[in-house]
């Protein structure tokens, strides 16, 4: 009889699941609808710019969502010589690389710095640091300029490569500090006892711990430097053995008298290529850290 009890328990249990799964109530549809539009937001713009590089002129106006093939890879041919884009990307991922490395550089050692210290001094620091929020990147566009002439540094990239981690401390020193606060003081306590140095703890101790934080600041800066268009523009300029690719794409519109969308498009296709890129390598690390933050917040 308590066997009886029991699997007739057991069935009721279950029928109530399965009523609760098939259950389907307003608010489930509406944020069924809001993500898939915005699922669409995302893609349609990508889908209209990777099929627009293999049409002609006409057909990317005429119809603009249907994919034809009509040129094939012509338009990256032809973009990819009147541009000179390998000069371009070379340029782009010469001062992308190289600011990134020396943000890394400078916000690891500062963010172990503040995540260690304690005091007034520290939190006055981290404040300073997050004031760096505050300013607009457009305002400080003329002190900079007037300083790379100053400095005689002005159409130079070696300048840009100065001013773009100095211009990405707030966010990168912040977010690896946050990331380094989670680390067990113990693990440090128990290195110096075996005789190791701030630095050797930094390197060994931090660093593999912090790997997702690090592949976070890598993405959200290169991300940030390879698409600067304003300062690498006013800084840089438009020489074409200088300009970055982002620079140079826009000269399309400037020589012809109607632009072609189709050799547009496959500019900006080679143009995100590497972005992509560097996230499918990174994004798994990223997605990590997120992830850890949410567990631990």
């Amino acid at each position: 009889m308590t066997a009886i009890s029991t699997r007739a328990a057991t069935a009721r249990t279950r029928r109530r699941r399965r009523g609760r799964v098939r259950r389907v109530t307003p608010g489930i549809i509406v944020s069924y609808v809001l993500a898939i539009l915005y699922a669409l937001a995302l893609v349609l713009p990508l889908y209209w710019l990777l099929i627009s590089a293999f049409k002609s002129r006409i057909e990317t106006v005429s119809r603009p969502f249907t994919p034809t093939f009509s040129s094939g890879i012509g338009h990256f041919r032809d973009v990819w010589s009147l541009l000179d884009l390998g000069t371009a990307l070379l340029n782009s991922l010469y001062i992308t690389a190289v600011a990134l490395a020396l943000t890394l550089v400078i916000a690891v050692p500062a963010a172990y710095a503040l995540a260690r210290a304690g005091g007034r001094v520290a939190t006055a620091v981290e404040r300073l640091y997050a004031l760096g929020f505050l300013i607009p990147g457009f305002a400080a566009l003329v002190p900079t300029l007037l300083l790379a002439i100053k400095l005689d540094m002005f159409n130079t990239r070696e300048f840009m490569i100065l001013y773009l981690p100095g211009s990405a401390q707030p966010l990168a020193v912040i977010l690896l500090t946050q990331f380094m606060r989670t680390v067990p003081p113990a693990l440090e306590e128990t290195a110096m006892m075996d005789g190791a140095g701030r630095l050797r703890i930094l390197l060994r101790v931090y660093l593999p711990l912090i790997v997702p934080g690090i592949a976070t600041v890598a993405i959200l800066n290169f991300i940030s430097y390879w698409n600067d268009y304003l300062y690498t523009l006013v800084i840089v300029g438009v020489d074409p053995g200088l300009r970055t690719v982002q620079v140079a794409l826009p000269t399309l519109l400037g020589n012809q008298s109607i632009t072609d969308y189709g050799l547009l498009c496959a500019g900006t296709v080679i143009s995100v290529l590497p972005v992509f890129l560097v996230y499918a390598v990174l994004n798994r690390r990223m997605e990590n850290a997120l992830v850890q933050g949410a567990i631990k917040g």
